[in-house]
């Protein structure tokens, strides 16, 4: 970023803009996030870590992620960074839960709700 807040060229002011969400990302933006989040869950999956917001996995990531973490802040507007982090957890809590259902032989129940299926009508 240039003196004052003044951006050195056109594309890096909208790269801040997309970064603070004051302008929505387009196409090719939203894979250049999609990318280094994957690159950054690379580098925490090398390193066994899930949670990048707390605690040692924290700490991990910053010395041993660094690189990867700051292409993501970079490409990504903050609240997706934020949101993808907080998702990493709770999609692996999610598969941690389904797994020990599962080793308790919990069954699958397939549930139909009115109006979320093609075709069917609400009440």
């Amino acid at each position: 970023m240039g003196l004052f807040g003044l951006f050195s060229s056109p594309e890096e002011k909208r790269k801040e803009e997309v970064r603070t969400g004051a302008r929505a990302p387009d196409r090719t933006e939203r894979k250049q996030c999609w990318d280094a989040r994957d690159n950054f869950y690379r580098c925490l999956d090398k390193h066994d870590v899930i949670d990048s917001l707390n605690g040692d996995g924290k700490k991990i990531a910053e010395k041993q992620c660094a690189s990867e973490h700051r292409a993501f802040e970079e490409n990504c507007a903050s609240a997706w960074v934020t949101y993808f982090k907080r998702y990493r957890v709770a999609d692996y809590q999610k598969k941690k839960t389904l797994e020990r259902l599962e080793k308790e032989g919990a069954n699958k129940v397939a549930i139909d709700v009115p109006g979320d299926l093609p075709g069917s009508r609400r009440t």
